[in-house]
């Protein structure tokens, strides 16, 4: 399998570069030539639990051939599952009336996020051993991407993590659990700013050849091929061991990763007849997918900061797709967006999207109702991001005829604020999280200069 940038400038690569490179050189982010299918083990699943980490290596193993003798990819898919705390690792939960509740939180740090690094971690320490090199990872995150991150590469040698996040704009518990890991070779920055100040930081970083060569930056965002890869197995687990046939995903997302996995699934063959991505106030996803343009506007704090987005990195790489595969067009409508920070598509392919795309907007109102509805026929608890999937699926479900399966995508006691003003209780506080209250934090706070980033990426790496 080669890659290539959605710009069409960078060099094309194998699957241990592109791990390692994180964002292209022409500031694009790298997807595969072209889409394998599924094989038929993998369509034909089996009902019930079956073999996660099996189904994973199955599903995974066209877009890393020839990086790794099969065996020992194999092996470390099992061995990033295997610290889950639910057999199934993704289990499904029957809501009725043909809605599911996929839980993705079952790994370290309690967010889907996990379900991908926990494998990349693992990869980057077999690529690097194998080369014999360091890198220095930098990284932005929303709440929980960081956490997975640093749970999966701490203390392993010859990788240093950097990790962003917007001061003040996360919640407490995601913060912890960034700040308190004692580990030397985790950083933690604090920016005066929003997660796209964070990103775009990040992004900046990368584009400047010279400080990227010097630090050795690599990345474990979204932008990085491999975490995409990882995600699409969840989605081939809901459909293929549990039988669906007419199939829709609810996806709470902000940059847009997550559901974007879904589409490389249905790329490769799986049945889903629609995406429906469900955002909050900070809806201009939905703008997107409804209206075929965008513009950027301030970030609004919600209770679903996860998702408190503008700039979604990830939706790159499905306009690549709808431009057909053309990184010059890619490239100049990216740019155009930047400079006027408003994007249109054309009735043509918005007319495409509408068919299998809808785009859903949940205020904080409607958050708090849904976590409130779901306990009280269920006595079950979800967080607010799930919340924001759950009421977009009960909205959509006038356009669905068949199953909705809504990704649960963190523990509710992430988000114990948010849960007990919808219930009137806090949510049972997991131990791996309730000891992190007793624990010191360690985290810089840094204002919104690229400078001054810069500078302490390069002590950190040092």
């Amino acid at each position: 399998m080669k890659y290539v940038s959605t710009r069409g400038r960078a060099p094309v690569l194998e699957f241990g570069d592109v791990l390692l490179a994180g964002l292209a050189e022409d500031g694009g982010l790298y997807v595969p030539d072209r889409w394998p299918e599924l094989s038929a083990e993998a369509r034909g699943g089996r009902p019930g639990r079956g073999d996660y980490a099996a189904l994973a290596a199955e599903v995974m193993w066209p877009f890393a051939a020839g990086a790794y003798p099969r065996a020992r990819f194999e092996e470390m898919v099992r061995d990033a599952y295997a610290g889950f705390d639910h057999p199934e690792v993704a289990p499904m939960v029957e809501l009725g009336d043909g809605l599911w509740l996929m839980e993705l939180f079952h790994g370290p740090t309690l967010a889907f996020k996990d379900i991908a690094l926990q494998l990349v971690g693992r990869l980057f320490d077999e690529e690097l051993d194998r080369r014999g090199e360091r890198v220095t990872i930098v990284g932005a995150t929303s709440g929980d991407t960081g956490s997975a991150a640093i749970e999966a590469v701490r203390d392993r040698e010859g990788i240093q993590i950097v990790i962003l996040h917007p001061h003040g704009r996360i919640s407490e518990m995601q913060r912890r659990q960034m700040t308190t890991v004692d580990s030397a070779n985790v950083h933690n920055v604090a920016i005066d700013g929003t997660f796209d100040d964070c990103q775009d930081l990040v992004k900046a970083m990368f584009a400047d050849a010279e400080f990227r060569s010097e630090q050795r930056l690599s990345a474990v965002n979204s932008i990085n091929w491999a975490r995409v890869m990882a995600q699409t197995v969840y989605y081939v687990a809901a459909v293929a061991r549990h039988g669906l046939t007419r199939t829709a995903f609810s996806v709470p997302t902000g940059n847009f990763g997550n559901v974007l996995a879904g589409h490389v699934a249905r790329q490769m063959g799986l049945p889903v007849e629609r995406f429906i991505v469900a955002s909050n106030r900070n809806d201009i996803l939905t703008q997107f997918f409804n209206m075929g343009s965008m513009a950027t506007s301030a970030v609004h704090p919600t209770l679903s900061p996860s998702m408190d987005i503008q700039v979604s990195s990830n939706l790159e790489r499905l306009l690549f797709e709808l431009l057909d595969r053309d990184g010059a067009r890619t490239a100049e409508m990216l740019e155009d967006f930047r400079a006027a920070g408003s994007l249109r598509i054309d009735a043509g392919i918005l007319a495409e999207l509408g068919r299998s795309w809808s785009g859903v907007r949940v205020d904080d109102v409607e958050t708090v109702d849904a976590i409130a509805a779901l306990y009280r026929s269920t006595g079950m608890i979800v967080d607010p991001h799930t919340a924001v999937g759950l009421a977009a699926a009960h909205r959509s479900r006038g356009h669905c005829d068949g199953d909705i399966v809504v990704l649960a995508t963190a523990h509710p006691a992430k988000f114990a604020d948010a849960v007990e003003s919808a219930i009137g209780a806090p949510p049972p506080m997991p131990p791996v999280l309730a000891e992190l209250a007793e624990r010191p934090e360690r985290c810089h706070r840094l204002p919104n200069d690229l400078d001054a980033v810069k500078a302490h990426v390069a002590r950190c790496s040092a």
